[in-house]
């Protein structure tokens, strides 16, 4: 399933090939994790990474059907072992009348299978690069709609007990053979360290991979808060969303009545390019291509591209506390107000999460009886508190984005069960995941501002 240019919270996105993030994940459930150094846990495990699906296109009018790269690898979680001596089994029985595999020199064949060598297997976070590339194409005869599937299993030496082994019976291709367009976004690359004001130029072309005509086919761009004058095109109308709901963004719609031929290409009018605002930082620009006349892309997984573009700035977050007082018995107002002074705003664009948490420690002698939206409760060492009023602690979220602008308050009512002159309650702001120091907020120029108390009488 993959989802592109929803008008709704960016979600991570899932083709049949991969789990992509905007921000560059593989495939899920691999991303290594970090340990401390001192206390590396001693477990391991071995995983396969591998399309989840693809599809085969017959010939061009009536020649050789076309090949395709399936890229598979090895991948371990833990960077505490090293692994080494990886071998995959990769098993093709099913795709007898489906398809044709060449095997490439690290593996070596014997009837439906072959095993491949992956002399190092690395951790998924630490410059992964898949070992295992098979070309496959359709077997001659094959019919549109036939399907066949891969299955891998795969050992390794290394990990706690000197031997790592992938769950069995987990991982597998699934080929189905097609006819049609494939229209497919040449890689374009991230761009780094741009500076607020510049202009950037995105390369930008569409090749019909498939083996019939595209009637017609449709571009959109999706572009962030951060990147504004996107080239001006006849073929495209452009909209700007107002961010009440969702982070505000770009967004440009160009319909093109050319036909692609099998093999040929198209680039726009004119280079596409797009300027860092003032307020860039992480940015992203959504590129989509689909066939017109309600013709089906035989190969979803090439046709859409999220680039993400680095801007050099900051942005200053800060929280404020406040100072409260009543007799005991009482019931007061306290507000813990969440400012992000700029001047560059920030979302979690590939993830959706939260950009900051504020977190409140309840002062001694009082008790919350009124909690914010977006709040939770916590012991004090962040585990689950069964209720939601009376805990020691509160994590708020905000949301996935925040402008360069932005302020949030959250209200607690706060119970003053006893008076102890000078009590006061910690607040501080944190990434989503992680304690105030681990992470830091590598775009936040002064730390010092990020926390608070909250003083009661």
């Amino acid at each position: 399933m993959r989802l592109l240019f929803s008008a709704g919270r960016p979600v991570r996105l899932r083709s049949g090939a991969a789990v992509v993030v905007a921000a560059g994940l593989l495939t899920a459930g691999l991303a290594a994790p970090a340990f401390a150094d001192d206390d590396p846990p001693q477990t391991d495990q071995l995983w396969i990474n591998k399309p989840y699906e693809q599809t085969l296109p017959l010939g061009t009018d009536g020649g050789q059907p076309q090949s395709r790269i399936l890229r598979v690898g090895l991948s371990h979680d833990n960077e505490n072992f090293t692994v080494t001596d990886g071998r995959l089994t990769v098993d093709v029985s099913d795709l007898t009348g489906v398809a044709e595999v060449t095997w490439p020199d690290n593996c070596t064949p014997s009837g439906t299978s072959a095993v491949c060598d992956v002399p190092v297997v690395p951790t998924i976070g630490s410059g992964y690069k898949h070992q295992v590339l098979l070309t496959v194409r359709a077997a001659d005869g094959a019919e549109v709609g036939a399907q066949g599937r891969i299955t891998y299993e795969a050992t390794a030496t290394g990990g706690p007990d000197g031997t790592l082994t992938a769950p069995h019976e987990s991982f597998d291709t699934t080929l189905t053979v097609g006819a049609g367009p494939d229209l497919a976004i040449d890689p374009v690359a991230d761009i780094e360290a741009g500076r607020p004001g510049d202009e950037r130029t995105i390369p930008f072309r569409i090749t019909n991979n498939g083996n019939e005509s595209a009637n017609g086919f449709t571009v959109k761009l999706h572009a962030s808060y951060g990147l504004t004058d996107l080239t001006r095109y006849d073929a495209c109308t452009y909209t700007t969303t107002d961010g009440n709901d969702y982070a505000p963004s770009n967004r440009a719609i160009c319909t093109f009545d050319q036909v692609l031929a099998p093999g040929d290409s198209f680039e726009l009018p004119e280079p596409l390019t797009v300027r860092l605002a003032p307020h860039a930082l992480n940015e992203r620009l959504d590129i989509g291509v689909e066939p017109g006349d309600d013709a089906q892309d035989i190969d979803y997984q090439n046709d859409y591209a999220a680039l993400q573009i680095g801007a050099e700035n900051t942005a200053d977050f800060s929280v404020t506390g406040d100072a409260v007082s009543g007799a005991a018995g009482e019931t007061v107002t306290a507000e813990l107000t969440f400012k992000n002074n700029g001047p560059a705003w920030l979302g979690n664009l590939g993830s959706g999460d939260p950009v900051a948490e504020v977190r409140l420690i309840v002062p001694e002698g009082t008790k919350v009886t009124g909690v914010p939206s977006g709040c939770s409760p916590r012991t004090l060492d962040g585990g689950y508190y069964p209720k939601r009023t009376g805990a020691p602690r509160y994590d708020c979220d905000l949301r996935y984005w925040v402008l360069e602008d932005t302020q949030h308050t959250f209200a607690f009512s706060v119970h003053i069960d006893t008076v102890v002159p000078g009590a006061t309650g910690a607040v501080s702001i944190h990434p989503p995941y992680g304690e105030f120091g681990e992470y830091p907020f590598a775009f936040d120029p002064d730390l010092t501002n990020n926390t608070a108390v909250l003083a009661v009488n």
